[in-house]
């Protein structure tokens, strides 16, 4: 057998196991991880634009209440101010850094509807119903995107750990393990509200 024709049987073979070391697999996944952050962050920022609204809403209804429309709005300003880019997923302090942010929104505005529940005009108020139910669609929307992208992350750590795709992953790509949500430790507790302290 010639040295040619050795050659020629050698390069299929060697394409044959480098497709099956993660040479496409992998970064399809990271695309799929890439793809579902985005997706999140779109839910992150539609809830974002909400908010003044809301707040503008309920400013008129319920003077007293400045504390908590200081607080969501200070909460939107921390959440709007840290960015997190694909690039930083695989980074454990940027994703806790802004999943603490977005906690501390999502926190506020749950805090801010529970207050305004004892205000019937408030309650009554047809541009407060129309914005709370577009709020609520978001949270869903945003506990949906959360699952999706964990899954895309869980799927994709899966990738880059598993023989074979993992030779491909370290080798080629220097691939790192990207961080899933997790749910705050304050994610249990119901706001709380007590309507007997003075406003």
């Amino acid at each position: 057998m010639t040295a040619l024709r050795r050659f020629g049987l050698l390069v299929p073979a060697m394409a044959i196991s480098l497709s099956g070391c993660g040479l496409n697999s992998v970064p399809t996944a990271e695309e799929q991880v890439n793809a579902s952050w985005g997706n999140l962050q779109s839910e992150y920022q539609r809830r974002a634009d909400l908010v003044p609204n809301l707040v503008n809403t309920v400013k008129g209804y319920a003077q007293q209440e400045r504390t908590v429309l200081t607080d969501v709005t200070n909460a939107r300003a921390k959440a709007s101010s840290i960015q997190l880019n694909a690039s930083d997923l695989s980074d454990p302090a940027k994703v806790k850094a802004f999943q603490d942010a977005q906690n501390q929104l999502g926190g506020s505005l749950g805090r801010l509807l529970a207050t305004f529940e004892a205000y019937p005009d408030l309650k009554s108020n047809q541009n407060f119903l129309t914005l709370q139910a577009q709020l609520e669609g978001t949270e869903n929307s945003i506990l949906v995107a959360r699952r999706d992208y964990n899954e895309s992350v869980r799927q994709y750590n899966t990738r880059i750990r598993t023989f074979p795709d993992a030779i491909g992953a370290k080798v080629f790509y220097g691939a790192k393990p990207k961080v899933p949500f997790e749910a705050s430790a304050a994610a249990q507790t119901a706001p709380k509200v007590d309507f007997n302290t003075a406003g």
